[in-house]
């Protein structure tokens, strides 16, 4: 996914889910935030590395292929874009090896997704934001993991997408092409997509880069082979997906807020959303490749107030200025401490699964630091690097 769904979608479904205007700008902030959120972003406020939730595309190509920097990519990507679905999912005729990185295939409503909400229950509208990130991803990014793997995450040269045309649809081949200066032209069926790279763990295959954008766009409807299904053919049908996340949102937000008891996985919130739901229909389904100018003004017909553009530095000064015993207290530092928060919870579920992908971890929320290289010296506080 990314800013139109992310922060504006993100901040509609907050509004319906009964937060007013500024909590709902918080929570989608820290949403969107989720993708900038980088060990470069971090560096220049002084916040501690491990607490990054996203890399760069320099990042990733200054990127080594040791053991190491492979756990420390799985664990940013897993923990915060490609959220495992099954860790315990099996597969027959297949190596540990492949088994290890088919549990790391992302999608919806998987037990991380009942742990990721329900670790954000009591705490900041900005633990409740970057959990609506990973919520969402678990259903644009279903089929894919966040580990570099081709043996997982390879498409072939088979690649439809499927277009509504009057009463139904018609099919187009996509042709991708590898320039990443190049922009998708939707009206062409023109996308751009990862080089194809042989190499199993090269970074090229982390994620949906070998489909290139179209599981960010929430119009998007293909059929495809992927390599972990040994190309047998998968439909993808985004607007059913994008609409299931956005109510799943709503549901999600009312638990956190108080709503409900307990969260459940499975459950979205249609009645809530039912005042709205031709609108929201209508912006997923539009085949544009920004749906962030409709998103805003649904949003502000909901609120009936303005909705700021998202600028990723808005709230930078207020976490560099703030002395160490209050860095915490910020927009940022609470933001930083969830996603430290979910990613030592994602990697804990990960190696106590028996998975090594992601390296070694404990338990966050126990305070016990010691030993794990990714979370040295957090025994300072958010505000202090590592």
């Amino acid at each position: 996914m990314q800013l139109d769904f992310h922060y504006y979608a993100t901040y509609c479904a907050a509004l319906i889910a009964g937060y007013d205007h500024d909590e709902s700008l918080r929570i989608a902030y820290c949403a969107q935030f989720t993708d900038c959120c980088t060990e470069m972003l971090l560096n220049k406020i002084k916040g501690p590395k491990a607490a990054a939730t996203t890399q760069s595309q320099s990042e990733l190509a200054n990127s080594g292929s040791d053991v190491f920097t492979l756990q420390n990519i799985t664990r940013i990507w897993a923990s915060f874009h490609f959220l495992p679905a099954d860790l315990k999912a099996d597969r027959e005729r297949c190596s540990r090896r492949f088994l290890a990185k088919y549990r790391m295939i992302c999608g919806p409503n998987g037990p991380l997704l009942a742990d990721t909400v329900e670790l954000a229950k009591g705490k900041s509208l900005e633990a409740a934001g970057l959990a609506m990130h990973v919520l969402a991803d678990t259903w644009a990014h279903r089929y894919f993991a966040g580990t570099p793997s081709l043996a997982i995450n390879n498409t072939n040269y088979y690649f439809y997408e499927i277009i509504p045309e009057g009463e139904g649809f018609t099919e187009k081949k996509v042709d991708f092409n590898h320039n990443p200066s190049s922009k998708d032209i939707v009206e062409n069926g023109y996308y751009t997509n990862s080089v194809y790279q042989g190499t199993e763990n090269s970074v090229m295959n982390l994620g949906h880069g070998r489909a290139g954008h179209l599981p960010d766009y929430s119009f998007a409807r293909y059929r495809y082979m992927p390599s972990w299904g040994e190309y047998r053919e998968i439909v993808k049908d985004n607007p059913s997906d994008y609409l299931h996340a956005f109510t799943q949102m709503i549901y999600a937000l009312r638990y956190l807020r108080g709503d409900h008891e307990s969260f459940e996985t499975g459950r979205y919130d249609v009645i809530q959303a039912d005042p709205w739901i031709n609108e929201i229909t209508d912006i997923i389904c539009r085949r544009q490749l920004d749906a962030s100018a409709d998103w805003k003004a649904l949003g502000e017909k909901i609120s009936g107030c303005e909705t700021e553009d998202f600028d990723r530095e808005k709230y930078q000064q207020e976490y560099i200025d703030a002395d160490k015993n209050s860095k915490d207290d910020t927009v940022l530092g609470r933001f930083i401490l969830a996603a430290l928060a979910q990613k030592s919870m994602v990697t804990n579920r990960i190696y106590n699964s028996g998975n090594k992908l992601a390296g070694e971890s404990v338990d966050f929320s126990t305070g016990r630091f010691k030993g794990i290289r990714d979370f040295r010296r957090l025994t300072g506080g958010a505000g202090r690097n590592d």
